[in-house]
């Protein structure tokens, strides 16, 4: 599990206005801050590879290109094999980069044009073709060479971004190559930690390059990467004389016909999570299997909207839509929960539902709602290319739309609120299983019920249930099922 303390993350855009910012406000010539990268990657290279038999570095035409052949320059100085491959007209090559390669190219350092098949088979590749300028879809001659970088076998190192990923949004360019380590610069990049960055960036370095804080200051951060242990610390203790009254009541909606395990899931959770009191409202059918299960967990049979309200009156906080499908049964009963305006956590078919047109909505200010993509599409009307797209702007677009504290979950998992945005980078493959939604809306319902809000809540349920799932995880992630987080939430919360 990550230590790392509570980040903020920047766009490209950002990282060069604070690259300008130290030039010109604190006196830092450009050529000494590629300099710094390039002694940063080729620190990390020998730490990690130790002295390689070789490196090749594949250059392109812009200040990435510059870094790759200082990188280049450092390693002919201690005597190591290396060459540069050329991307692109180098007589496009300006400013800092220009000076970079005429400083490798004088020392000796061979230096020939990129073409198909020109890589050895050993030693080292070093990704410096396009860094963060790329602004489309790459074109065929650098899509060409990152397949072979990717199909070499080799060690790859990543020279500030795998070329071909988006800085900002983390969705692949058309093509990009997959490093083995990422060296990046000056700012953390949101880019490298959602949708496709993680399997992209593969390990993570991060070099300050000595930039002063002064720097910073001329961009506002809105994106932090979340961390589990900084949160956990707003959770207020229990004081001795607490009792179940004190701790929150939450009131599970759902399990339609067939579908009874996934409310049941997130009941437990939210037990499990620290819920004084929780109750499930489901189909008559699934309540004898619920109390054989958790007796702790007050079950009741609905026939329909009546039955429910009564629930709602006795209950602090909502969880509406694990299983709860799209019946009229689900619409009564997801409807008589918005008319109570009371926080509620919407998942699932509520969700559906909700983007159906089929139900009234509510004010949801004090409340959660955690799509996935298709979901998140559903509710703004659009294709799910187009959330993956800019995940970042999705969820902005969604608690805009909706006043909620939105839970855009992925590969990357984004929590937007009016505070801004969370990303939570834990979480594995293994979760890619039924029933995680449920156990995760059990959480945040657990949470708001003992008097965190919405957008306080959202955050620390989301770290600590995918942290859960790393931790779970150890044990392999094929076969992980959502239930196996339960009982590892429970110790990270005590």
């Amino acid at each position: 599990m990550k230590t790392a303390l509570l980040e903020p993350l920047f766009t490209a855009a950002q990282t060069r206005a604070m690259d300008a910012a130290a030039i010109e406000g604190c006196g830092i010539p450009g050529s000494i801050l590629m300099a710094r990268a390039a002694q940063a990657c080729c620190e990390v290279m020998t730490a990690v590879w130790g002295q390689p038999s070789r490196v090749q570095v594949l250059c392109g035409t812009g200040n990435n290109g510059g870094d790759g052949y200082l990188i280049a320059h450092r390693l002919h100085q201690r005597g190591i094999p290396v060459q540069v491959l050329e991307l692109g007209d180098s007589q496009k090559i300006q400013s800092d980069a220009r000076k970079a390669r005429d400083l490798a190219l004088d020392a000796g350092v061979p230096s020939v044009p990129y073409v198909d098949g020109c890589l050895e088979g050993d030693g080292i590749l070093v990704d410096a073709m396009l860094g963060t300028g790329l602004g489309g879809d790459v074109r065929p001659v650098y899509a060409s060479a990152f397949e072979a970088v990717n199909a070499a076998g080799l060690p790859v190192l990543a020279v500030d971004v795998p070329s071909g990923l988006c800085a900002d949004t983390g969705r692949i360019l058309g093509s990009a190559v997959t490093a083995d380590i990422t060296v990046t610069f000056i700012a953390l990049k949101r880019g490298l930690f959602t949708l496709d960055g993680p399997d992209c960036v593969g390990e993570l370095e991060f070099a300050d390059l000595a930039v002063p804080d002064t720097a910073h200051d001329c961009v506002a951060p809105d994106v932090w990467r979340l961390d589990l242990d900084t949160l956990l610390a707003e959770l207020p203790p229990r004081p001795a004389t607490a009792h179940k009254g004190h701790c929150g009541s939450v009131l599970v909606i759902g399990g339609d016909e067939g579908m009874g395990g996934a409310s049941l899931m997130a009941a437990e959770a939210a037990l499990r999570c620290g819920a004084g009191l929780v109750r499930l409202a489901t189909r008559e059918q699934h309540v004898a299997a619920a109390i054989a299960r958790i007796p702790e967990i007050m079950a009741h049979g609905v026939a329909g909207a009546t039955d429910v309200r009564k629930l709602i009156d006795a209950s602090d906080v909502l969880v509406v839509g694990p299983g709860l499908g799209q019946s009229e049964w689900s619409k009564a009963c997801l409807q008589v929960a918005l008319q109570a305006q009371k926080p509620c956590v919407l998942d699932a078919d509520a969700l559906n539902v909700l983007a159906s047109g089929d139900v009234q909505s509510a004010d949801l200010s004090d409340s959660v709602l955690t799509p996935h993509p298709g979901e998140a599409a559903r509710l703004l009307g659009c294709a799910v290319g187009e959330i993956q797209t800019d995940r970042f702007a999705a969820a902005t677009a969604l608690t805009s739309k909706l006043g909620a504290t939105v839970v855009l979950k992925g590969n990357g998992t984004l929590v937007a609120s009016q505070k801004g945005i969370g990303l939570c980078d834990y979480g594995n493959p293994g979760m890619a299983s039924g029933g995680m939604g449920d156990v995760l809306s059990g959480v945040l319902g657990a949470l708001i019920a003992q008097g965190l809000a919405a957008d306080d809540a959202a955050p620390l349920g989301v770290c600590l249930h995918s942290a859960a799932a790393d931790i779970a995880a150890l044990d392999g992630e094929r076969g992980l099922l959502a239930t196996d987080l339960i009982p590892v939430m429970r110790e990270l919360l005590d």
